[in-house]
């Protein structure tokens, strides 16, 4: 594993960061005015995406892009420490066509869209005119488990009829939202992960409600994080998003990269809340002392910066390993950066947030936001402890060959395994 960034990845990092610092920063004041004044999308994001465009910063996630799609088509590990650029301002991504759920859902039909489905919804995706959400939580089952989902997508004819209940979807309540990715069971007597299918719902189909913008942790996210209902929903069969029963297949191809994205941003923000404290330690002075000549605040610094190394480090591994041998066999990795870096995310911001004192409570600094990310993030893609169950298993699974090898160690030594 080579972790150094390569010339191409190097160049970029340097025209990213200056296009963050002269175009996107200036303007956070005025996306927190506008958006608080009911104007979304906000009026610069269009010029600010044309010019990311002409720049060659468009479309930078997708390495299977093919050359007669808009966009650079780097791998896991080169999209990396871009993502972590991206990550320091949180509406920065949709800048350069990286956002989030976009990106998984442009992904998904990359992999399984017909050649219509690819003209009518992903390339409007891939230029940056629409955009998308992924259906598939819902709020009466336990939804990290793909198995429970409830919606009903019926075959009626040439139509599939779809009702059910969705929750915190992303994007739902953009403007700009055309599509909705599906997901729902189109057969519930068939084996458990072949039950599931995915279909493609027009967000203007007859049938189809937005219920409520969810708030989270008291935030409410312009895109939303919505709850929809789809009540007797009909779109054509031709809608259906690869075959019948495939749905449970294609949320794990779709969740892998969509994890590693989350997690590479959240790192850029551990990084922005650690310079954040930095500075602040070294300007504040509290009993006659600056900040940072407390053990306890330098330990904090100290803290921070290890646990961000390590993080960025795991994520490195496992955008490398997706890229060497795929998404399926970096399960394990995936996983365990999922369960990490959120956690990381919300233990930097807050040893931040209390550099900051009653200031870093408030929106004056991102640092609030920050830590509600990565509070949140703990459950969005699969809760914590999904995926500490996961890593758990394969653990164990992969110790089965050589179990009781250990007793060697212990004195004194155990009895064989199977020993009566």
């Amino acid at each position: 594993m080579h972790f150094a960034y390569s010339p191409r990845v190097e160049s970029l990092r340097q025209q990213l960061r200056a296009f963050m610092d002269q175009y996107i920063v200036p303007r956070i004041g005025a996306w927190q005015e506008e958006v608080a004044a009911g104007q979304y999308p906000v009026s610069f994001m269009g010029d600010l995406k044309a010019l990311a465009r002409s720049e060659g910063l468009w479309n930078l996630f997708l390495p299977s892009l093919g050359i007669d799609e808009p966009g650079m088509g780097l791998s896991n590990l080169e999209y990396a420490p871009l993502a972590e650029i991206m990550g320091r301002v949180h509406w920065a991504s949709e800048v350069f066509n990286c956002n989030a759920p976009d990106t998984g859902n442009m992904e998904l039909l990359h992999m399984f869209a017909t050649a219509d489905q690819r003209v009518r919804w992903l390339q409007p995706l891939l230029e940056g005119e629409i955009r998308s959400a992924f259906a598939m939580t819902e709020p009466d089952v336990p939804s990290s488990d793909a198995t429970n989902i409830q919606t009903l997508i019926r075959r009626d004819g040439d139509s599939y009829v779809i009702n059910g209940r969705k929750w915190f979807i992303t994007n739902a309540s953009h403007p700009n939202c055309k599509l909705l990715i599906v997901m729902g069971k189109t057969d519930p007597d068939a084996e458990t992960h072949h039950q599931q299918s995915m279909i493609l719902v027009p967000f203007d189909t007859p049938g189809v409600e937005l219920v409520r913008n969810i708030p989270v942790m008291n935030h409410l996210a312009p895109e939303g994080h919505s709850e929809l209902l789809l009540r007797n929903v009909r779109v054509p069969v031709a809608n259906l998003l690869g075959h019948e029963g495939e749905g449970f297949m294609m949320a794990q191809a779709r969740l892998g990269p969509g994890r590693i994205h989350h997690c590479m941003r959240s790192i850029g923000m551990a990084e922005l809340a650690l310079e954040l404290m930095v500075e602040r330690c070294q300007e504040r002075k509290a009993f006659g002392k600056y900040l940072q000549q407390y053990s306890n605040v330098a330990d904090w610094i100290a803290e921070s910066r290890i646990e961000i190394e390590q993080a960025r480090l795991l994520v490195l591994k496992t955008a490398w390993m997706i890229d060497e041998v795929g998404a399926k066999t970096a399960r394990k990795e995936v996983a365990m950066i999922k369960a990490l870096v959120p956690r990381m995310l919300t233990s930097v911001a807050d040893r931040a947030m209390q550099a900051y004192g009653a200031m870093g409570l408030t929106p004056d600094t991102p640092l609030a936001e920050m830590w509600t990310a990565g509070r949140a993030l703990r459950f969005a893609d699969g809760p914590d402890q999904v995926h500490l169950r996961s890593i758990a298993k394969m653990e164990i699974k992969a110790s089965e060959a050589n179990r009781g090898a250990t007793a060697a160690y212990l004195t004194p030594p155990m009895p064989p395994v199977g020993w009566r």
